[in-house]
């Protein structure tokens, strides 16, 4: 599991610094260039799909890595905090 969680984070792709609620509508607004809040309002959107958008957004909460490089799941399942 190491090795997944490492890949995780080689991907560059961190919670932002100036989040609202968990980081990730910034991220998304962050990596692909767009504005936040339009990111934002279509996360608010996705939401609204019961299995996809809720699912999604949790899986995406569990594998964005914060600014320091800890990953909420590998938190979850007892793996080694990184600060990378």
């Amino acid at each position: 599991m190491e090795h997944f969680f490492d890949a995780i984070r080689r991907i560059g792709f961190r919670r932002g610094p100036k989040r609202l609620l968990a980081g990730i509508g910034g991220s998304l607004a962050e990596k692909l260039g767009m504005n936040v809040w339009l990111v934002r309002l279509l996360l608010v959107v996705l939401s609204l799909l019961p299995v996809v958008g809720i699912g999604a957004y949790l899986v995406i909460w569990l594998l964005t890595p914060w600014q320091d490089g800890r990953i909420p799941l590998q938190q979850i399942l007892g793996g080694a905090p990184r600060n990378r």
